[in-house]
């Protein structure tokens, strides 16, 4: 009976259902034609093992990929399309894709588990109208996200799309409004969301809530965009680049955090809603009434500042080492896990300056660091460690991103300067440093800056504006460089060492001019060989100095900061 066979299907586990499912299907690999049982298809993760295609993957068998057995709960269901603009034949070839697909509509939304973390999960389907958003989408996108909100839950969604729905027309394209904005008040709760850009990714659905997540992942080779490269290639009449529009591309010019491989991707999911788990939740506890902190030197950096094995000089000189340790060399050793995060999400990544998260223990932190690496192909590769704009951009929405989840922000200095170049002037080079440094001064979560190298100029104030500051023993922190400072005073850049002596830009200089908080011993100096030893002070001492602001509120902890800096 047609109703019974119904009740029988809904009865069966979302697993059952897709292995059923799978028994008829076949599969062939659009690149290399190769044919796959369903079964075999779904085996390899709808990657194929002949050529390496990434395969387009149905709502189902995606979600049984990823969740946990039996934790899928669907939502809306019942949100059906319509036909708003009574366009010919609309109805009958929606009942026919929902026939072959056996989707209802272009995204299956509900609640579910990853490795035990609850969360609302979305995926868009590729087989029902390339995952094109019409007003059932858009509905049920909507509602999931208010629900997420209202629940206080994090919201995933795997987003494949040919972009707005053309037989709704307007009413489609008012889709992207209704979704930005559900996205914005879950955000506002301090709630997480991110987002998987699958292939293709275009139109309306890139230009919504796609690319508004706190994290974006794509999946390798993904195509994203706005507007189709054909009609790209008609409007402007040249020839595209290779790879434009992929994911790479994407990730390249600062629009995707990271590129994580489909084997890869429920591990990666578990690592960010470990990550950001329950709303809010930095694993400070906040209460009222707290004074602003007195920032004392600790009794090693008083020994410390009174040891002069070293001119200034020879300090400059082995900050500028290449045998000197890198931020690398200290996240590797101090932090748990370390995941990068790319991107300014207006223009490019910046190399020179990194971002992401990490644990430090159990606390989940934010992670800013300069890298001016170690060869001299590495080097050229980070441009000397000189940030751009983008880099300082991804420095903010980095910084922001952690202010919003309440994780403390810790930042390694090592740079001799903002990159001084046409480019950078063109893209704002200036602003982007002054939006750095105002944007840190008002965080309202913790933040450590710890100078390694050099610290040249605003280009390392940008990210300096910390609760407290640290060098390290032989590190330096200058308004220039020696040479620049001969040069402009004494019209010559011979008398650089003369210049580094008088500027007093040592940790030791600088401690005793209230500018830093603390001197971390370098153990004779720093290099790979002293790195443990330099990481397991630091460890300790980062570990205290949150301890302090445990019991602080948001407010007060801007305060200090803010105290801290107006005294100069």
């Amino acid at each position: 009976m047609p109703s019974s066979n119904k009740k029988r299907k809904n009865n069966q586990s979302l697993e059952d259902r897709v292995q059923a499912e799978l028994e008829k299907l076949i599969v062939t690999c659009p690149k290399c034609k190769k044919v796959y049982t369903g079964k075999e298809a779904f085996e390899h993760l709808y990657i194929c093992p002949e050529c390496g295609k990434y395969m387009p993957i149905g709502a189902k068998e995606r979600l049984v990929m990823l969740l946990d057995e039996g934790s899928f709960r669907p939502w809306y269901e019942d949100v059906l399309t319509g036909n708003p603009l009574d366009t010919a034949d609309y109805e009958e070839k929606i009942q026919s894709i929902q026939k072959k697909s056996g989707c209802s509509e272009a995204v299956t939304i509900g609640r579910g588990k990853i490795a035990g973390y609850e969360t609302v999960i979305g995926v868009c389907d590729p087989n029902f109208m390339m995952g094109s958003m019409g007003q059932a989408m858009g509905e049920r996108i909507t509602r999931a996200f208010e629900k997420a909100t209202r629940l206080k839950l994090p919201v995933i969604l795997f987003c494949c799309s040919g972009g707005a729905r053309m037989q709704e027309g307007i009413i489609s394209l008012m889709q992207m409004e209704k979704t930005s904005a559900a996205v914005k008040l879950h955000s506002d709760a301090g709630l997480f969301y991110c987002s998987v850009l699958t292939d293709p990714t275009m139109g309306g659905v890139t230009a919504s809530f796609s690319t508004l997540a706190d994290v974006i992942l794509a999946e390798p080779q993904a195509r994203i965009g706005f507007a189709g490269p054909r009609v790209i290639q008609q409007t402007i009449g040249t020839v595209l680049p290779q790879g434009f529009q992929t994911a790479e591309f994407q990730m390249e010019h600062g629009f995707v955090d990271r590129l994580v491989e489909r084997k890869n991707l429920r591990n990666e999911l578990h690592y960010l809603l470990y990550a950001h788990r329950g709303p809010n939740k930095s694993r400070l506890r906040l209460r009222t009434g707290v004074p602003v902190l007195k920032h004392q030197l600790d009794p090693e950096s008083v020994e410390l500042m009174n040891r002069h094995d070293k001119t200034p000089w020879d300090k400059v000189k082995m900050c500028r080492s290449g045998e000197r340790a890198t931020a690398t060399d200290y996240i590797i050793r101090i932090f748990k896990d370390f995941r990068e995060m790319h991107g300014d999400r207006y223009f490019g990544d910046d190399r020179a300056l990194v971002g992401g998260i990490a644990f430090l223990g159990e606390t989940p932190v934010t992670i800013i660091a300069d890298l001016r690496g170690k060869s001299f192909e590495e080097r050229v590769r980070r441009n000397f460690g000189m940030p751009k704009p983008e880099g300082y951009r991804k420095a903010i929405r980095l910084m922001k991103q952690a202010e919003k989840f309440r994780r403390p922000v810790i930042s390694f200095i090592n740079t001799s300067g903002a990159f001084c170049g046409i480019d950078a002037e063109e893209r704002g080079q200036g602003q982007a440093i002054a939006q750095s440094i105002m944007e840190m001064s008002m965080l309202k979560t913790p933040t450590l800056s710890i100078l390694i190298g050099e610290g040249g100029s605003g280009g390392a104030l940008a990210t300096a504006v910390g609760n407290e500051v640290w060098m390290l023993e032989h590190s330096t922190y200058a308004i220039l460089s020696p040479e620049g400072y001969s040069a402009i005073l004494w019209k010559t850049e011979g008398k650089a060492e003369e210049a580094a002596a008088v500027m007093k830009i040592t940790a030791q200089d600088l401690a005793e001019l209230g500018v830093i908080d603390r001197i971390i011993p370098e153990f004779g100096g720093a290099t790979e060989v002293t790195a443990q030893k330099i990481s397991n002070v630091m460890s300790q001492a980062i570990t205290d100095m949150l301890k302090k602001y445990e019991h602080m509120t948001g407010d007060e902890i801007m305060a200090d900061r803010y105290a801290r800096f107006r005294k100069f």
